[in-house]
């Protein structure tokens, strides 16, 4: 099941028909997302990690309270430490009805690292997950609302949500098993029941039309001269008018030659290249990539890039916060790789040492994995 489903149901369904349109809920097996980050987990982060801020905040009755009073320093080889959360005072504000919200959790917890991961690469949009630990019966924010789309689950307890739309608030309880999603500017607000509440928001940060079109046309700005405007223009508005026409026409017309595929080409490159490199357990993949033979099995690794530009007689491979390149006549191999979950080397259309050899590369990059 791809990251996209078990949020929303069927993948395609939702993107032809919901997405950036209207709450959409969705119904699936608790446990799966109960497992991306149980109360246990949220406990261990808050009481046995070294866990500093921004990566937490507290929150009451709709105010973000002061780092001061959750946070203490300490010293590691003779550096001070600011920031870290201490355990005893972030847990007596839960005890007073304080929300703990657990920010960026896709860069240090590896199921919703995992998640994000895999459903940035369904989306082609730079994703986020934030948590919200919740007393019984506490509303840690007022109705707001959210300048990004949003998935939420509940992991825990359950939480009355209000949401505003177009027909007038609606009411909707969120438990382990359900997922909701909100379009941006969705005004909301929640507040936790009868037990503690857990939930996970997985932000998306859309990326639009008018930003690629930006991204593409801001390069031809720099050819137009930086002189200062006429003299006179007050006086004789036809020096504006004439010398603007003059340069918007020329500007037109180097759009015009603007080549759409190297633009969206650009625009992959840099999506790919903005994301941060995830190699958990590698650690065991570099100390056993020289044990790889023809029959090892492999994986591709969750949530990592795998996007094949032809170049002549070589192909680039675009894997994320890097590239590589290799001979054209490798792509169908390359292929099996691309599409693949699982394989092993003898799997590929290329000669056995020729198939080790990538395979080993492909494994050193971070793209396969020791299955």
């Amino acid at each position: 099941m791809s990251a996209l489903d078990l949020l929303s149901g069927d993948a395609q369904t939702f993107l032809a028909k919901v997405w950036a349109s209207r709450m959409h809920l969705h119904r699936t097996d608790p446990d799966r997302l109960v497992g991306l980050l149980s109360l246990d987990d949220a406990d261990r982060l808050l009481t046995d990690t070294a866990i500093r801020t921004p990566a937490i905040r507290v929150a009451r009755d709709g105010s973000v309270l002061p780092e001061s009073s959750y946070t203490r320093s300490a010293t590691i080889a003779g550096r001070q430490l600011t920031g870290l959360v201490d355990a005893g005072k972030a847990l007596a504000l839960f005890a007073e009805g304080a929300t703990v919200v657990f920010q960026g959790l896709h860069r240090y917890h590896p199921p919703l690292t995992r998640l994000v991961a895999e459903l940035e690469l369904e989306l082609g949009h730079p994703c986020q997950a934030n948590a919200y630990l919740t007393p019984p019966g506490a509303q840690g924010f007022a109705v707001h609302s959210d300048s990004h789309d949003v998935f939420v689950f509940q992991t825990a307890g359950s939480k009355q949500w209000e949401v505003h739309g177009a027909d007038g608030p609606e009411e909707v309880l969120l438990e382990p098993g359900l997922s909701m999603y909100l379009p941006t500017g969705t005004p909301h607000a929640a507040r936790a029941q009868e037990t503690v509440s857990l939930h996970v928001t997985v932000g998306i940060n859309q990326l639009t039309w008018r930003g690629l079109v930006q991204r593409t046309v801001s390069p031809l700005f720099s050819t137009v001269a930086d002189e200062h405007l006429p003299a006179g223009y007050l006086d004789d508005p036809a020096l504006l008018r004439e010398g603007l026409a003059a340069r918007l026409a020329t500007l037109a017309e180097e759009v015009r030659r603007l080549d759409a595929a190297a633009g969206a080409e650009t625009e992959i490159r840099r999506f790919l290249t903005s994301r941060p490199p995830r190699l958990s357990g590698g650690l065991h993949d570099v100390l056993g990539v020289g044990a790889i033979d023809a029959t090892s099995r492999l994986r591709r690794r969750a949530g990592h890039p795998c996007v094949l530009l032809d170049r002549g007689d070589r192909v680039e491979v675009l894997l994320g916060d890097r590239s590589i390149t290799a001979p054209a006549r490798i792509r169908p191999a390359l292929e099996v790789v691309r599409v693949c979950e699982e394989l092993t080397p003898a799997d590929l259309p290329l000669d056995a040492q020729s198939s080790l050899v990538l395979c080993r590369r492909l494994v050193r990059e971070g793209l396969l994995e020791l299955a």
